[in-house]
């Protein structure tokens, strides 16, 4: 080693400050381009110009030096071998570069697709079509470049290439041994490709599962996680989808009909709760405006059970309503119908002319009821049985 140096410390000392001038150079080339960048985006506020410069700040910093190297390094007075092993590495940074530069356009592209098609308003539906879609199509195109990349990488060695010779020659049973063994990840995959196209759920959407109440926050490629409303995080794998069911409230539009139960007394009048409903459905912005209806939907033994439904133009507006007609239907009934709130009913009857002039003149006292039979009356059995004796 050190008489390598020694026989060629000329010629290495000369390639290390060009290639240090080259990456140097290349460096404050980068500097330059993100600092018009920035100021062109604060500018205009440019939607590209700012997704450029929040995603091509990593990659650039390995593609530009590699560039600068790559492109000094063939007229450089390097020694055969070091210079072929130079090639090589920076060979391979310089394909990991360029999939991390597909990868920032693909995210570019999605930044656009999302300042374009926004999930904020109320009309979001086609929005949310076409970004589920696409976070889907983005997550497998990810996996596909880094996948090619790293096979692009390992195919420049060539002990690699003659394992890959061999491994396709036994191609069957290979494939046979990753499929049993990646079967779990392999079906979420495909299960993500499913859901794209067939799209059972998209970004946002009110679902029900297994008696959980959410929103689809996030379809990853292999996990979907649901966000609760109570904000805690349900996540599960995409294939749970194609296996069990589950609701969708909002799968062709956002629009829903929330209903709420209120038990009144049977001599509760309906129509003046019919106009109160309306009354309230009127005075609050979370009511679509189309469904006000009130219902006698059940009699039970002690209640009358009434069925207040409207419409709203989501499942967030729909809850709240629901809440707002129970306070304000209850505060009305106690206002306005207090002996109307349900209650039990019974009736009690009493016999013999003493017990009810007893009762007549003393109320329901204790001291004002009859004498206790005496114990011989007690012990004595009655006419009937002594007969049949």
């Amino acid at each position: 080693m050190m008489l390598f140096f020694e026989r060629n410390w000329h010629g290495l000392l000369w390639s290390g400050i060009f290639l240090a001038i080259a990456i140097f150079s290349a460096l404050a080339l980068r500097a330059i381009i993100f600092w018009l960048l920035r100021r062109f985006t604060r500018r205009h506020g440019h939607l590209i110009g700012h997704s450029l410069v929040q995603h091509g700040e990593g990659p650039t910093h390995w593609i530009f030096p590699l560039l600068a190297v790559l492109c000094v390094l063939p007229g450089l007075p390097l020694p055969h071998l070091l210079m072929v092993a130079l090639e090589h590495v920076v060979g391979i940074g310089l394909i990991a570069a360029i999939a991390w530069l597909v990868i920032l356009l693909v995210d570019v592209t999605a930044d656009i697709l999302a300042g374009r098609y926004r999930v904020d308003v109320a009309d979001n539906l086609t929005a949310r079509r076409i970004r589920t879609q696409f976070q889907m199509l983005h997550r497998i195109v990810v996996v596909l470049i880094i996948l090619v990349a790293l096979a692009v990488s390992l195919m420049t060695f060539r002990e690699i290439q003659r394992f890959g010779d061999s491994l396709l020659a036994s191609a069957g049973l290979a494939s046979l041994v990753v499929g049993l063994a990646m079967k779990g990840t392999l079906s979420n995959l495909v299960a993500g490709v499913q859901i794209a196209f067939t799209q059972p759920f998209r970004i946002e959407d009110a679902v029900v599962i297994d008696g959980n109440w959410g929103w689809i926050e996030e379809i990853g490629t292999m996990y979907v996680t649901v966000r609760i409303w109570d904000l805690t995080r349900l996540v599960l794998p995409l294939s749970w989808f194609l296996d069990n069911p589950f609701q969708n409230w909002t799968r062709t539009s956002a629009e829903l009909l929330a209903h709420c139960y209120i038990y009144v007394d049977y001599n509760v009048p309906v129509e003046p709760l019919r106009d109160e409903l309306r009354r309230i459905c009127e005075s609050t912005n979370l009511w679509l405006g189309k469904v006000c209806v009130l219902q006698v939907s059940d009699l039970f033994q002690n209640v009358m059970q009434l069925r207040a439904l409207m419409d709203a133009r989501n499942s967030g507006d729909a809850w709240d309503i629901r809440c707002l007609v129970r306070e304000k239907m209850m505060e009305f009934v106690q206002k306005n119908y207090p002996g109307s709130l349900p209650r039990y009913r019974g009736e009690f009857e009493t016999t013999g002319p003493k017990l009810a002039a007893a009762n007549e003149r003393h109320g329901h006292n204790r001291s004002a009821l009859p004498d206790e039979p005496s114990e011989g009356a007690l012990q004595q059995p009655p006419q009937n049985l002594r007969r049949s004796a």
